[in-house]
């Protein structure tokens, strides 16, 4: 009886024994690396573009080490493999570049093809086979380019300056369209029917070669390139000497540093003159940028714009795209450099100042080297700023009506007497203020381009 008492007490132990060894077992399964549950993801989206000349990009990647893939191409009704291997090493990402069969087995003339990927890690998981993703890519063919046509641009173009060019650009499945112009690129608002584009452009003032083309860009990566033909002319751009006095350096330069946690520990003067004139002036010049370069994407039914005269009988103080020489004591002595990418008007102390075009204001604060600030987006990419004001009669979001008084002439930021900083930005890029003062320029550059392109959309 006893003896089978402990038989019974012995099998109970290693029972719970077992079952104890299982659940460790288990648990261990469960939670060491080894046996992670983890899939691998296949990135690319469900449904592509592919015009076949250029490599398809199939991107994988696990959370621990990637081992097995393969790549099948059907047309629907024949299938062949593109692409299968494994990875040796422990690779968490790869990129693959997938080439259209050289054989026939596939519809050459197939516009829709299916691309199925299999994937697998490493891990021990699912009887030492690993996890699996399989998924089915719709790849649409695509082998035409978007088809891009000029209809009216400006003649010509001045370094400094700009232009306006209105175009047609077509493709079912359009994805990028920009013009390219010097290393910078301008983006194109849609203009009166779907398919027609309307953009003011510019030369930037230290550049000394200029061109511009259209770049389409559709889905598949099909590109067309379409030059604007522009007479260009170059321009001579000031350049000034200006010698740096200890009140200069003493008085503003060291209340500009001290207003900003960024320059105000610097003692050194000429370091300090440095620091405001160049760091100061590129951070504040950034913000410029970021509040000036874009443009909506809305349909532009029309877009007229008058000639700028921010304030009147102004006096021109100084002119758009000098570069400027500081020295301290002699000209051996050169301590900073700046250029000035506005233009300098005064007339009155505290004179008003008032936007010549409606527009939405888009910033009215401080701006570090030009003081109060008010900056308006007239639409189309085209910017106007008004630096060192004493008042701003305006604030952020305020839509504002041409002969408005949007502020007061000033002293503020880095002026040493009462005038107006008076700039103009086309899509981030300042250009020569001169041209938009003058009615007959506007008229030739801008008004007539759109008159011309208007008769030819209208006509379609």
């Amino acid at each position: 009886m006893r003896n089978r008492r402990k038989k019974k007490s012995g099998s109970k132990i290693i029972g719970l024994l077992v079952l104890v060894g299982l659940i460790a077992g288990a648990v261990y399964i469960y939670t060491v690396p080894e046996f992670e549950r983890e899939v691998p993801v296949i990135q690319n989206e469900r449904n592509i573009f592919w015009n076949r000349k250029d490599p398809l990009p199939i991107k994988i990647s696990d959370n621990r080490a990637l081992n097995h893939y393969e790549f099948v191409l059907s047309d629907g009704t024949k299938s062949v493999t593109v692409g299968e291997g494994n990875l040796d090493v422990q690779t968490q990402e790869q990129t693959y570049l997938l080439k259209y069969p050289k054989s026939d087995v596939l519809n050459t003339k197939a516009t829709q093809l299916q691309l199925q990927v299999s994937v697998t890690d490493k891990s021990l998981w699912n009887f030492f086979q690993g996890n699996k993703t399989v998924k089915t890519i719709q790849v649409t063919v695509d082998h035409k380019r978007p088809n891009v046509s000029v209809l009216a641009n400006s003649y010509s173009i001045t370094q400094g300056g700009a232009a306006l060019v209105v175009f047609q650009a077509n493709d079912a499945n359009l994805d990028q369209l920009y013009i390219e112009a010097t290393g910078k690129k301008f983006q194109a608002q849609p203009y009166k029917k779907e398919g027609y584009y309307a953009a003011l452009i510019a030369w930037p003032f230290t550049e000394t070669s200029f061109s511009a083309k259209i770049i389409a860009i559709d889905k598949a990566k099909n590109k067309r390139v379409s030059d604007i033909p522009f007479y260009v002319k170059n321009k001579k751009y000031k350049v000034s000497w200006i010698k740096a006095k200890d009140k200069f350096i003493d008085g503003k330069i060291s209340d500009l540093a001290s207003s900003d946690p960024e320059f105000s520990s610097i003692d050194d003067k000429l370091e300090k003159l440095r620091a405001i004139n160049e760091s100061m002036r590129l951070k504040n010049e950034e913000n410029i940028y970021n509040l000036s370069k874009s443009i909506s994407t809305e349909l532009l039914t029309g877009w007229k714009v008058k000639k700028f005269y921010p304030l009147r009988n102004g006096a021109k103080v100084a002119s758009f795209g000098d570069k400027r020489h500081y020295y301290y004591k002699t000209k051996k002595n050169e301590v900073s450099q700046s250029y000035h990418v506005g233009y300098d008007l005064a007339s009155t102390k505290m004179a008003a100042v008032k936007t010549s075009n409606s527009g939405t204001v888009v910033y009215a604060n401080e701006n570090g080297i030009y003081g109060n600030m008010p900056m308006i987006d007239h639409g189309l990419g085209l910017y106007s700023l008004y630096g060192h004001c004493s008042q701003l009669l305006v604030k952020e979001g305020d839509e504002v009506k041409a002969g408005q008084v949007i502020a007061k002439t000033g002293v503020s930021g880095l002026a040493l007497g009462d005038h107006l900083h008076f700039g103009v930005l086309v899509q981030g890029i300042a250009v020569r203020p001169v041209e938009w003062f003058d009615a007959g320029w506007i008229k030739t550059n801008i008004d007539d381009i759109f008159k011309v392109a208007d008769k030819i959309i209208s006509a379609k």
